[in-house]
């Protein structure tokens, strides 16, 4: 389903969201709400498009011996994320909102670390070095704000700006003004704004 609005229920699934379960999340830490959006992005293959690589990662079933990649990278790894955004803009989601997914790893934003135990993770499918599609960003846009009605989110950063150094995305084209401006978001809730 492409982007038009979003609701968020109760068990934390967007209505509209293709749900694809994923066993790799936990309960999140006692109290602990969602106050952070990271924006993450992911392609398998490297650099490749389509396919159900992605949701075979995240559903524990990718067949490592399928590319070398695999093998190398990804054998008995357990990740998972909230969302996915793939290129036409149909969302996906694979652990409830109210769950803690395994999309942060190590992490830290402004002196807060373990992001998974606050954040909500939104992979896009993409790569460093292409930029995204306009439905993506419709997609995102309408997602963040179902999330930013429902939750006490107060912030969205890229998965860079927690593990920087470790981690690159959602890389240089991702469009962060283009961003606020579709969500009408104010600053604050940017603190990383990158033109």
């Amino acid at each position: 389903m492409s982007a038009g609005s979003f609701a968020v229920d109760a068990g934390g699934w967007v209505r509209g969201a293709r749900v694809l379960a994923s066993p790799n999340f936990e309960a999140r830490p006692l109290g602990a709400v969602p106050t952070l959006l990271v924006i993450h992005n992911i392609s398998l293959p490297p650099g490749e498009f389509g396919g159900a690589a992605i949701a075979d990662l995240f559903l524990n079933r990718l067949d490592c011996d399928a590319h070398p990649y695999f093998d190398q990278h990804l054998r008995g790894l357990r990740v998972s994320s909230h969302f996915v955004i793939r290129r036409d803009g149909a969302l996906e989601q694979f652990v409830s909102c109210e769950e803690r997914a395994w999309h942060a790893g190590v992490s830290n934003f402004f002196g807060r670390e373990r992001c998974n135990d606050f954040s909500i993770g939104i992979e896009l499918e993409g790569a460093d070095a292409s930029p995204f599609e306009a439905s993506q960003y419709a997609t995102l846009a309408a997602l963040v704000t179902a999330l930013v009605a429902r939750y006490p989110i107060d912030a969205l950063a890229g998965h860079s700006d927690i593990a920087p150094g470790r981690k690159t995305d959602p890389g240089p084209h991702f469009e962060w003004v283009r961003l606020q401006r579709d969500t009408a978001l104010p600053d604050r809730y940017f603190p990383y704004l990158r033109a």
